[in-house]
């Protein structure tokens, strides 16, 4: 009789429980600058992302595969089964303290830390695939938000450029039509590259636990990570909303709209790639990169400080949480 053993059972359930946090810590990124501008009211905003989440979620799996088998190395950790467990209470625990504060840290880079600390604790940095985590972890690191803030600062420019003469109130009315579309393709690629590192992450632990022979995420494990996020979105995360929206730079229709398009583009292609990129960095670093169009004081550049200081410390602090969990769960007997 086919079984499945209660500790699979216990980390995929986990697993999806992070997937339901990250779409409510991240959220934020798809309906902030259209929740700001008043584009959308907050709920009919939260509704649309998480549709557009659930639909995004199931278009692609190339950044599954990369958080599959290209962080640790599937062979080396195929003993250990609390390693993913270990891994999914590092991320969480950071999401939930920088969701607390109001902090739009990522969410990708908490689990791909929790994945590092947990492995390394197992079997020293040899279970590391170093030349992927630096192709399409750390170089994505810091080229996205470098490409966000560029596509930010040259779309908007265009735009400038283009309406220089245009009347701004037509301007803006135009805009704020054009930026429900542009903030549902935002919501949609936020599905495409978020959603499947739960996905990989699921598909690396039935791999461990031997259920499934080489990495291919099932249909199953598609669904249910596409719908965990999805609820995650309806419940929102409005203190972040409110960090993304108002207190970086007061945004209008126009700025939204510029802010939503390039950094779809950027997080599109990187999920194209299997780059699992942080939808935080470069959502925030399109709206610093629109603000700056305007004046460099028109943005408030301490935020960026205390943005720029979460984001360097998720990778280490969710490792080091992951690294303690794992030894707590070894010192309890599990394996």
């Amino acid at each position: 009789m086919f079984e499945i053993p209660p500790l699979l059972i216990l980390v995929v359930l986990v697993a999806l429980v992070f997937d339901f946090t990250n779409g409510a810590h991240d959220c934020a990124n798809a309906i902030a600058t259209v929740v700001s501008t008043k584009a959308l009211s907050p709920r009919t905003a939260v509704l649309m992302a998480a549709v557009l989440n659930l639909i995004g979620a199931l278009l692609g799996e190339e950044v599954a595969h990369t958080l599959g088998s290209g962080i640790v190395n599937p062979e080396i950790v195929a003993g250990s089964h609390i390693l993913v467990l270990a891994a999914l209470i590092g991320a969480i625990a950071w999401n939930l303290i920088t969701w607390h504060y109001g902090i739009p840290s990522s969410s990708s880079h908490a689990l791909i830390g929790g994945l590092i600390g947990a492995a390394v604790v197992h079997d020293g940095f040899n279970s590391l695939h170093g030349m992927s985590i630096a192709q399409k972890v750390l170089i994505p690191l810091v080229c996205s938000p470098l490409a966000g803030f560029a596509a930010g600062f040259l779309l908007m420019g265009l735009i400038t450029v283009f309406l220089y003469r245009s009347n701004r109130t037509k301007v803006n009315r135009a805009f704020f039509k054009l930026q429900m579309l542009s903030s549902a393709f935002m919501a949609t690629s936020h599905g495409l590259n978020d959603a499947q590192k739960t996905m990989g992450v699921i598909t690396l632990a039935l791999l461990i636990f031997g259920q499934i022979d080489v990495v291919h995420v099932p249909l199953w494990v598609k669904l249910a990570c596409a719908l965990a996020m999805s609820g995650g979105t309806a419940v929102g995360g409005w203190k972040i909303i409110k960090t993304m929206g108002h207190r970086i730079f007061k945004l209008e229709p126009v700025h939204g709209f510029a802010a939503e398009s390039s950094a779809s583009l950027v997080i599109t292609a990187a999920s194209l790639f299997g780059a699992p990129v942080s939808t935080t960095h470069t959502i925030s670093a399109c709206i610093f990169g629109v603000g700056a169009t305007t004046r460099l004081s028109a943005v408030r550049w301490g935020v960026a400080g205390n943005l720029v200081l979460a984001w360097i410390l998720t990778l280490p602090a969710s490792a080091a949480i992951a690294a303690i969990s794992f030894l707590i769960l070894d010192a309890c007997g599990l394996s």
